[in-house]
């Protein structure tokens, strides 16, 4: 078996704020024109008018995916100041109201809202892809199934929608709550081959009920465009480092599943509705109460599972040039997730005697603030 090249290319989406009232704003033509020229096919606009999105060149390592998401946040954030808009990366606004957004007029746009109805209209959330460089159908297959199980230590690790049109929802990513209602979104069945993947697939394409696989929402999916594994589980997060140690981790497992294949081993693969308790855990706490281990049928603190998931993959993070990177996933533990720091900063405002509209919009600051650290 070749090895393959793992390279990496991630896609984030941001919402755009008003610089005077933190609320969201829908980019002007001049806006999406301007980053079009600039970021030319590396920025497009997404299903909301208030979104836009950005995807980085086929990287070949983690220090390259930084430079260029840097400059692609960057750029986004240069040409929406000229038009007093602001990005954030977060997987739910605040306070927005979804009933008052609407969606782009573009024709995949408009099939959408016309196939999925009010389901589509409720789709104000924001989401991270990392896409990893696996040219081996067969391969592809095989470590979609066992990469599933590490699905939800990731959305934990990346929580950042916690508040839903004004309130705290008591998740930590109520973005998975709107985007299950979609069909074809959840865990990945588990497939014994590419070819059985493509023969149900095919099933739907062939009925016209979807025109091609980008139809199909996963968890974890193999791309249709590019030669990739796509993770799809994470909140889009508002540190482009934290962006980037989720991105690392998720590059080094699938490498470090690679290997075990190489020498005729695998990872145990369990039962979906298992996982799913997880999955379900992440989206609830976060990192604070532990994920269960099932091997040793406990529920184990994050700070255990991080130390045992960094033994697994460091060889891995070496080749791939990721070291710092994945050790810097243990700052989410130190500084807490983003809804964790969205939270902390709702609280500060509350017990400083700030009403409840104006210690939302200083979440909103907070964002902003948080995006534009690193840049």
């Amino acid at each position: 078996m070749s090895e393959p090249e793992f390279t990496i290319g991630i896609e984030e989406e941001y919402l755009l704020v008003d610089r005077e009232t933190m609320g969201l704003s829908e980019a002007p033509d001049a806006l999406m024109d301007a980053c079009l020229a600039e970021l030319e096919g590396q920025v497009s606009p997404e299903f909301l008018q208030c979104q836009i999105e950005v995807g980085t060149r086929v990287c070949r390592t983690i220090g390259d995916a930084r430079e260029d998401l840097r400059r692609l946040r960057a750029g986004v954030s240069k040409h929406a100041a000229d038009h007093g808009l602001i990005p954030i990366a977060v997987s739910c606004h605040p306070f927005a109201e979804w009933k008052k957004q609407h969606h782009t007029n573009k024709e995949r746009y408009n099939t959408l809202e016309k196939d999925l109805g009010g389901v589509a209209r409720r789709m104000l959330i924001c989401g991270m892809h990392v896409h990893v460089g696996i040219d081996d159908n067969d391969l592809r297959a095989d470590l979609m199934n066992q990469f599933t199980y590490f699905l939800p230590h990731l959305l934990a690790l990346s929580c950042s929608s916690p508040f839903w049109q004004g309130a705290d929802t008591g998740l930590s990513s109520y973005r998975m709550t709107i985007f299950d209602n979609l069909p074809r979104t959840g865990m990945p069945p588990r497939v014994a081959s590419w070819a059985e993947y493509e023969r149900s697939t095919q099933v739907l394409i062939d009925l016209g009920v979807i025109e091609d696989t980008t139809k199909i929402w996963w968890d974890l999916r193999p791309s249709s465009r590019f030669p990739t594994l796509e993770s799809r589980i994470c909140d889009v997060t508002p540190r482009l480092e934290h962006t980037l140690s989720l991105a690392a981790l998720t590059q080094a497992t699938m490498r470090m599943l690679y290997r075990l294949a190489r020498k005729n081993q695998r990872w145990r693969i369990y039962d979906l509705f298992l996982v799913g308790e997880n999955r379900w855990r992440a989206q609830r706490y976060g990192t604070s109460e532990g994920m269960i281990d099932f091997g040793r049928r406990a529920i184990v603190p994050f700070d255990e599972i991080m130390d045992e998931w960094m033994e697994l993959i460091g060889e891995d993070a070496g080749i791939l040039r990721s070291v710092e990177e994945v050790q810097r996933a243990r700052n989410i533990l130190t500084d807490g997730t983003s809804a964790e720091r969205q939270r902390a900063v709702y609280k500060d405002a509350i017990d400083n005697d700030v009403d409840h509209e104006t210690a939302l919009k200083g979440i909103v600051a907070h964002l902003i603030e948080e995006f534009h650290h690193d840049l």
